[in-house]
Protein backbone atom coordinates (compact mmCIF):
# COMPACT_ATOMS: atom_id res chain seq x y z
CA UNK A 1 0.00 0.00 0.00
CA UNK A 2 1.46 3.46 -0.83
CA UNK A 3 2.11 5.80 1.77
CA UNK A 4 -0.78 8.11 0.14
CA UNK A 5 -3.24 5.49 0.62
CA UNK A 6 -2.67 4.94 4.20
CA UNK A 7 -3.98 8.71 4.53
CA UNK A 8 -7.41 7.39 3.51
CA UNK A 9 -7.55 5.17 6.94
CA UNK A 10 -7.39 5.94 10.67
CA UNK A 11 -4.55 5.82 13.22
CA UNK A 12 -5.58 2.54 14.54
CA UNK A 13 -6.72 0.69 11.21
CA UNK A 14 -2.87 1.87 9.96
CA UNK A 15 -1.63 0.52 13.64
CA UNK A 16 -3.38 -2.96 13.55
CA UNK A 17 -1.76 -3.43 9.73
CA UNK A 18 1.20 -2.88 10.43
CA UNK A 19 1.21 -4.95 13.60
CA UNK A 20 -0.69 -7.88 11.26
CA UNK A 21 2.26 -7.52 8.65
CA UNK A 22 5.01 -8.31 11.09
CA UNK A 23 3.08 -11.29 12.44
CA UNK A 24 2.00 -12.31 8.19
CA UNK A 25 4.55 -15.30 8.63
CA UNK A 26 4.55 -19.01 9.94
CA UNK A 27 8.55 -17.74 10.42
CA UNK A 28 7.65 -15.39 12.34
CA UNK A 29 4.98 -16.68 14.64
CA UNK A 30 7.04 -19.71 15.28
CA UNK A 31 10.67 -17.22 16.48
CA UNK A 32 7.88 -15.40 18.59
CA UNK A 33 6.29 -18.80 20.36
CA UNK A 34 9.90 -20.00 20.37
CA UNK A 35 11.00 -16.51 22.27
CA UNK A 36 8.45 -16.71 24.73
CA UNK A 37 9.15 -20.37 25.54
CA UNK A 38 12.75 -19.91 26.29
CA UNK A 39 12.67 -16.31 27.38
CA UNK A 40 15.66 -15.37 25.49
CA UNK A 41 18.13 -17.58 23.15
CA UNK A 42 20.99 -16.81 20.52
CA UNK A 43 20.10 -16.28 17.07
CA UNK A 44 22.04 -19.54 16.18
CA UNK A 45 19.33 -21.52 18.58
CA UNK A 46 16.72 -19.72 16.42
CA UNK A 47 18.16 -20.96 13.51
CA UNK A 48 18.36 -24.72 14.70
CA UNK A 49 14.72 -24.08 15.60
CA UNK A 50 13.49 -23.26 12.38
CA UNK A 51 15.49 -25.33 10.42
CA UNK A 52 15.80 -22.01 8.01
CA UNK A 53 18.69 -20.28 6.21
CA UNK A 54 20.93 -18.11 8.68
CA UNK A 55 19.93 -15.36 6.16
CA UNK A 56 16.52 -16.12 6.51
CA UNK A 57 16.10 -16.41 10.07
CA UNK A 58 17.64 -13.20 10.14
CA UNK A 59 15.66 -11.22 7.58
CA UNK A 60 12.41 -13.14 9.98
CA UNK A 61 14.76 -11.65 13.09
CA UNK A 62 15.09 -8.00 11.39
CA UNK A 63 11.24 -7.69 10.83
CA UNK A 64 10.39 -8.53 13.92
CA UNK A 65 12.68 -6.46 15.53
CA UNK A 66 11.71 -3.26 13.87
CA UNK A 67 7.85 -4.11 14.28
CA UNK A 68 9.01 -3.70 18.39
CA UNK A 69 8.30 -7.03 19.49
CA UNK A 70 11.72 -8.44 20.19
CA UNK A 71 15.08 -6.62 21.20
CA UNK A 72 18.34 -7.92 20.42
CA UNK A 73 21.65 -7.46 22.30
CA UNK A 74 25.10 -8.22 20.59
CA UNK A 75 27.19 -10.54 23.25
CA UNK A 76 30.61 -10.78 20.98
CA UNK A 77 29.96 -12.64 17.65
CA UNK A 78 26.43 -13.56 19.12
CA UNK A 79 23.26 -11.71 18.68
CA UNK A 80 21.13 -12.31 21.60
CA UNK A 81 17.20 -12.04 21.01
CA UNK A 82 14.21 -12.11 23.34
CA UNK A 83 10.35 -10.62 23.24
CA UNK A 84 9.87 -7.04 24.20
CA UNK A 85 7.25 -7.07 26.90
CA UNK A 86 5.57 -3.63 26.54
CA UNK A 87 5.45 -4.48 22.84
CA UNK A 88 3.78 -7.69 23.40
CA UNK A 89 1.20 -6.32 25.93
CA UNK A 90 0.66 -3.40 23.05
CA UNK A 91 -0.03 -6.03 20.93
CA UNK A 92 -2.17 -8.10 22.76
CA UNK A 93 -4.48 -4.86 24.10
CA UNK A 94 -4.48 -3.98 20.21
CA UNK A 95 -5.71 -7.02 18.62
CA UNK A 96 -8.32 -7.84 21.78
CA UNK A 97 -9.66 -4.95 20.78
CA UNK A 98 -9.81 -5.37 17.60
CA UNK A 99 -11.62 -8.95 18.29
CA UNK A 100 -14.18 -7.29 20.85
CA UNK A 101 -17.03 -7.01 19.23
CA UNK A 102 -19.20 -10.23 18.43
CA UNK A 103 -19.93 -11.40 15.60
CA UNK A 104 -23.81 -12.25 15.16
CA UNK A 105 -24.64 -15.72 12.92
CA UNK A 106 -26.61 -15.24 10.18
CA UNK A 107 -27.74 -18.57 8.29
CA UNK A 108 -29.07 -16.28 5.24
CA UNK A 109 -25.26 -14.65 5.08
CA UNK A 110 -23.12 -16.70 2.21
Amino acid sequence: MGASKTALFTKQQNEIALMAKALAHPARIAILQYLVKVNSCVCGDVVDQLGLAQATTSQHLKELKKAGLITGTIDGANVCYCINPEAWQQFRQVFSGFFQDDVKQDRNCC
